[in-house]
């Protein structure tokens, strides 16, 4: 079990969506940044600017993402990683978990989600991450994550939790997160999840169109 001390494109693809009939709710799944923030609006992002990266900051915290207020927690703590003008944030043992809470009213989320070694390096990690709305649908999705790896989380009810975890424990690797990303939907009134359901694959479509379309040779 690893331990660090005080020394060390638009509308693209929607990857899940789960619409459990007991829940009514649905959560869409982006693995692309730039089509997660084509679909919100007034994101917030943090980028744990100022965050230690000498030594543990004890849990909980609260911090904000823009104009929202979230906690964060980890059984012993967090710790500071990357550079002191750039640091992101991970767990002082390897084998925890971070888990992210208290979202407000925002039904959106995301961040760059990969891994970090003992040195505060970051590296390609399998990373788990579940998302829990407020009417308990959940969604999991594990990676294998580079430190530009996304995963965005948009539900037609508000978020209650996202828990970030690494499915290496025991080999000193780290779950990380830099620029958490809390916003709303750009949707004024959230459908009911059939109307929901088909907007997100009708994005879905047109991605797939666009980009066939971009693909595509121009004919001279």
């Amino acid at each position: 079990m690893g331990l660090r001390t005080t020394l060390l494109a638009p509308l693209a693809v929607v990857a899940s969506l789960a619409a459990p009939a007991s829940s009514h709710a649905v959560i869409a799944v982006f693995t692309s940044q730039a089509a997660f923030l084509d679909v919100v609006s007034a994101p917030g992002v943090d980028t744990f600017a100022g965050f230690s990266t000498t030594a543990a900051t004890n849990s909980p915290i609260s911090r904000n993402a823009g104009p929202y207020t979230y906690h964060a927690s980890s059984s012993t703590g967090f710790f500071g990683v990357g550079t002191t003008a750039n640091p992101a944030l991970s767990t002082v043992l390897d084998t925890e978990m971070i888990t992210f809470f208290d979202l407000g009213t925002a039904n959106a989320i995301g961040a760059l989600f990969f891994g970090s070694d003992i040195q505060n390096n970051f590296v390609t990690a399998r990373i788990v991450v579940t998302a829990t709305d407020s009417l308990g649908t959940t969604t999991t999705q594990e990676l294998v994550a580079t430190p530009t790896s996304f995963l965005g989380f948009l539900s037609s009810a508000t978020m209650a939790s996202l828990v970030v975890a690494t499915s290496m424990p025991g080999e000193f690797i780290f779950p990380t997160v830099d620029n958490l990303t809390i916003a709303v939907t750009w949707v004024a009134q959230i459908p009911e999840p059939e109307t929901w359901a088909i907007m997100l694959a009708g994005l879905a479509a047109l991605s797939s169109r666009v980009r066939f379309r971009a693909a595509s040779p121009a004919i001279t």
